[in-house]
């Protein structure tokens, strides 16, 4: 189900001080590197995730076709891809899918296909963007704006 292309199951990654590459978490990135890892996300979701987990959508598990521009969805899907390619990747342990499954599969699509959850609204090949909350002052303990 995979496609051949190692970028489905890759990530994004930056330098540590060892010298070994780590993942960044999609919301530190901008530009290039958001794009791109934005794409190894959506080539993970469309090729494993959602052909193997996606269920039916409905009324009270809503699903919308066009995710990446719900910005919760995307970070909490580059969660989970990152934890699926730590726990079932080479190196992994034997009980590393079972893990990946309770505690990070289940919780993540709960929470996203949640009645008032990020894909509240949306309905199949109907997209709607939410309203950000608002807030009275961006950093209400900063100093005074002039």
């Amino acid at each position: 189900m995979a496609p051949d292309s190692s970028e489905a199951a890759g990530s994004e990654t930056a330098g540590s001080e060892a010298g070994t590459e780590q993942p960044r978490f999609i919301l530190y990135l901008n530009g290039a590197d958001y794009a791109r890892t934005l794409r190894q996300l959506t080539l993970w979701a469309h090729h494993v995730l959602l052909p193997v987990y996606g269920r039916e959508v409905t009324s009270s598990e809503p699903w919308c076709s066009r995710w990446w521009e719900h910005p919760e969805a995307v970070a909490q899907l580059h969660g989970l891809w990152l934890a699926w390619g730590e726990l079932t990747g080479p190196g992994s342990g034997m009980c590393g899918p079972a893990n990946w499954h309770r505690d990070y599969l289940g919780p993540v699509m709960t929470a996203l296909r949640d009645p008032s959850g990020p894909f509240a609204g949306c309905k199949p090949g109907s997209h709607r963007a939410k309203e950000v909350p608002t807030v009275d002052a961006k950093d209400p303990f900063g100093p005074p704006p002039p």
